[in-house]
């Protein structure tokens, strides 16, 4: 992502992803502006906050106008890298494997799951919405060849850390990691873990303990000590 070199916060680069969408759909409404406090609106984030989002990228809007809507559109295009297709490959063809195979990002067409892997021979060879599950046997060969570099893990937890060990052998620059198991890996691979049990206690936990206070606000505030 074009945003790494901006140093930008952790908490701002999150929050991309959510403008761009939003955009698209002002754009294809065709609404040809939008002020800060209607893009607040939408996204339920505070208007401050974007305005402090956006300022990292320079004047991307006029006092009095707001923003034009084709302008940020095409600007967040490039930034997010939604030129061009972005090929991911799938590891574990589990329940939650199979569950994103078919979802596999129909909001966003730049980013597709191209190929998945398992060691189940009852699903090798078959397709899951026209993806083809391979054997894990084949994975080095299958991602280097094709140039993936962002590998979603969906495997059983026993299994992840000498799945990665492999995945460091390849082109892979980035991990989505839905197992529990926490990866070693070098510096030269990003990895994402995602918990859903932890993030569901988690959401419990802040449902019982606090107020409807802006969780946005508060990661912007420890963000802003550690720039990316």
């Amino acid at each position: 992502m074009a945003t790494e070199q901006l140093r930008i916060p952790k908490a701002t680069a999150k929050r991309l992803p959510l403008y761009y969408r939003f955009l698209q759909n002002l754009y294809q409404s065709g609404k040809l502006r939008v002020s800060s406090a209607e893009l607040s609106e939408a996204v339920k984030v505070d208007s401050a906050t974007i305005r402090r989002d956006f300022s990292y990228f320079g004047a991307l809007g006029k006092k009095g106008y707001g923003y034009n809507v084709q302008y940020l559109l095409n600007f967040f295009q490039k930034t997010l890298d939604q030129d061009a297709l972005t090929k991911v490959a799938l590891i574990g063809v589990g329940n939650l494997g199979t569950a994103l195979l078919r979802y596999n990002f129909t909001k966003n067409n730049n980013t597709k799951i191209c190929y998945a892997f398992d060691t189940n021979e009852s699903k090798i060879g078959t397709q899951i919405s026209d993806v083809t599950v391979y054997s894990l046997d084949q994975l080095e060969e299958i991602l280097n060849k094709e140039e993936i570099q962002v590998v979603i893990l969906t495997v059983p937890a026993q299994a992840a850390q000498s799945v990665t060990d492999r995945l460091v052998k390849t082109r892979v620059k980035g991990i989505l990691n839905f197992t529990p198991a926490r990866l070693n890996v070098p510096s030269s691979i990003n990895v994402h873990h995602i918990d859903l049990a932890v993030e569901l206690q988690s959401f419990v936990y802040f449902i019982k303990n606090y107020s409807n206070e802006s969780e946005d606000t508060e990661e912007v505030e420890e963000n802003e000590k550690t720039r990316i």
